[in-house]
């Protein structure tokens, strides 16, 4: 019984601890909701006028270039905003829909509100 109890505890402690440090690495480097703020720059409704899309600039200051943030706002739900889209050294952003349920943003098209992009995947 107790060689058992060894055996469990031989693998489980490494299996946990390597997902505790890749939660961590994923919540610190990749998690869309970690994102910063930036400046409204481009907003634009959904045909319907279920969503609509935000996009902010974000400066990424002397050592990091801008980048674009995209967050869609439920206009017809109590939810909180989404952050859907997220690129690297892009200054500003074309939002075009599609239809009620696609939008492009800088040539990328989303199916709202499941779809993300985010260059860093």
């Amino acid at each position: 019984m107790k060689k058992k109890q060894i055996i469990t505890l031989v693998i489980l402690i490494p299996l946990l601890s390597f997902g505790l440090i890749g939660y961590g690495v994923y919540w610190a480097f990749f998690d869309m909701n970690r994102l910063p703020q930036g400046d409204l720059i481009s907003e634009m409704d959904s045909p319907d006028g279920t969503w609509t899309i935000k996009a902010y600039v974000s400066s990424g200051g002397a050592t990091v270039g801008d980048a674009v943030r995209g967050e869609l706002n439920f206009n017809k739900e109590k939810r909180k905003p989404k952050n859907i889209y997220w690129n690297y050294r892009e200054y500003s952003a074309s939002i075009n829909w599609i239809n009620n349920n696609t939008v492009e943003i800088n040539g990328h098209k989303l199916s709202v509100p499941d779809d993300t992009f985010d260059f860093r995947r």
